[in-house]
């Protein structure tokens, strides 16, 4: 039987993934779910021999029954190939005594590239299964690193079209520039004065704007998204998790079964949440360590049952995680709920209304999975000089919140099981950040200056991603308040 998804926010009838992938959202404003979890069909010692293209099938196949083996294996194919510069494309590498999961090794040298290399072709592919007559608008608010993978992704693919909002001064100098320096001609890059929150806040208004939906659909379009509320990229990432234990299995670093930890630099949820699916269908993970920065909204809920937005926005040198509204937990709420649509819309309007909800004794039990942790700007910036005076290694500082949150819930609770840190983001693209905490400051020195000072210090080559926009020239210049947002849509699209 296929796998249906449904809404965490009503008992609809479930739809098919590829319609799902194309709508995005659900159209009461709740997030696709699948209506049950599989099994994953091969085994931790089958693993250590795949490489990663069958291990995305084997995960993919799982949850996206609508398609066939001929459409996915087309679809992985394409997405994963010379644009990684990696031949494991998500190589794991051990540095002392920790174990990296790399996977910036891709177009934007930023872990949405897994996804965001696929998404188009499930979209795409999506488009024909279903007979869809209407050009896919993809609408999406970015904290930085998906929004130029979603440009990359989508740049000149036919019958899609794309609009990004980012923070303005919320994003890295190398962030705003992948960006608004992308050529693609159905790209439009827009900076909101506001924070990331108030992007994403503003695209999910606009999703549920029936009014417009309405207007697009008689000028022939329709909405749909490439942030990890879509389906379509948050199943890819499921499966880095699976090839990270196989590459655990065939390096000898554990024995066949052996339960192991990922700790997760974590801001909207969507990474940390694709490891607990990797969980649920039989991949063996005893914790997944939930990383947060100073916006520590996610480590207070862990904490308390409490989710409670209102508090200060801190902008800090990890600012893929400067996030207060974490959209995917969501799911996990909708599932430890019961699957309970009522009590999770009901959370929902609590957290729309007054900022905040609290979960139940009951449900507080079932994130025995998760752990909480998070990281100072301090304590950031310790760990990279210490990882780079101590091993060699340079980490971008979204990994390094990873990184002092495994060693504070190794030392807190004493577990022994191997923890894999899942590394989000390459060096390059936080240059300053990294550079001075390793250095100290870098007055006088621009974004570019800074990076040649790396590629000296790490040996590790300065990927094509940074030499495509040294001196490329910038294309998207628009700027609008959160309240400008609907019109720069309409405008756009010529409504």
């Amino acid at each position: 039987m296929d796998i249906l998804y449904k809404s965490t926010r009503s008992d609809t009838e479930g739809i098919t993934a590829s319609k799902a992938i194309l709508k995005g959202l659900a159209d009461d404003g709740g997030l696709f779910v699948p209506d049950r979890i599989p099994e994953l069909k091969v085994s931790p010692s089958e693993l250590k021999d795949m490489d990663y293209k069958a291990t995305a099938y084997e995960v993919m196949r799982l949850f996206l029954t609508d398609y066939s083996e001929e459409e996915l294996k087309s679809c992985i194919e394409r997405a994963y190939d010379e644009k990684f510069d990696d031949k494991d494309i998500a190589p794991l590498k051990k540095v002392g005594d920790r174990y990296f999961l790399e996977l910036f090794h891709g177009k934007t040298i930023a872990f949405k590239d897994m996804a965001l290399s696929i998404l188009p072709h499930l979209l795409t592919t999506a488009i024909r299964k279903n007979n869809s007559d209407k050009e896919v608008v993809i609408l999406t608010a970015t904290s930085g690193d998906t929004g130029k993978a979603a440009l990359a992704g989508f740049s000149d693919v036919e019958h899609t079209r794309i609009i990004v909002f980012y923070p303005k001064g919320g994003v890295s100098r190398i962030q705003e520039l992948q960006m608004v320096t992308e050529k693609g001609r159905n790209t439009k890059v827009v900076a909101v004065r506001g924070n990331f929150d108030d992007c994403q806040s503003q695209v999910k208004a606009i999703f549920n704007d029936e009014e417009l939906k309405k207007e697009m659909a008689s000028k022939g379009f329709a909405f749909s998204s490439a942030n990890s509320i879509n389906i379509g990229r948050l199943i890819p990432q499921v499966a880095y998790y699976v090839y990270a234990y196989g590459r655990m299995l065939k390096e000898g670093y554990i024995k066949d079964g052996e339960e192991i930890n990922f700790t997760v630099p974590t801001g909207n949820f969507g990474n940390i949440l694709a490891g607990y699916y990797a969980k649920l269908i039989g991949l063996p993970i005893g914790k997944l360590v939930c990383a947060s920065n100073d916006n520590k909204v996610l480590y207070d809920f862990f904490e308390t049952g409490i989710y409670d937005k209102n508090r200060e926005f801190i902008l800090t040198s990890s600012p893929s995680m400067d996030i207060l509204i974490s959209s995917n937990l969501e799911r996990l709420i909708y599932m430890i709920g019961g699957s309970d649509a009522v009590r999770n819309e009901a959370l929902m309007k609590s957290l729309k209304e007054k900022g905040r909800y609290e979960i139940t004794g009951d449900m507080r039990e079932k994130l025995e999975s998760f752990a909480g942790f998070y990281s100072t700007e301090e304590e950031v910036s310790k760990t990279i000089k210490e990882l780079y005076t101590k091993d060699g290694y340079i980490t971008d500082t979204h990994t390094a919140v990873a990184v002092n949150a495994e060693r504070k819930y190794r030392e807190s609770l004493g577990d022994c099981r191997k923890n894999v840190i899942v590394s989000t983001a390459s060096p390059y693209k936080f240059a300053k950040s990294v550079y001075d905490s390793i250095k100290g400051q870098s007055s006088g020195m621009d974004d570019f200056e800074i990076i040649d000072k790396l590629e000296e210090m790490s040996k590790v080559k300065i990927p094509p991603a940074i030499h495509e926009i040294r001196n490329a020239k910038i294309l998207h210049d628009e700027v609008c308040d959160r309240e400008g947002m609907k019109d720069t849509v309409k405008k756009s699209l010529g409504l």
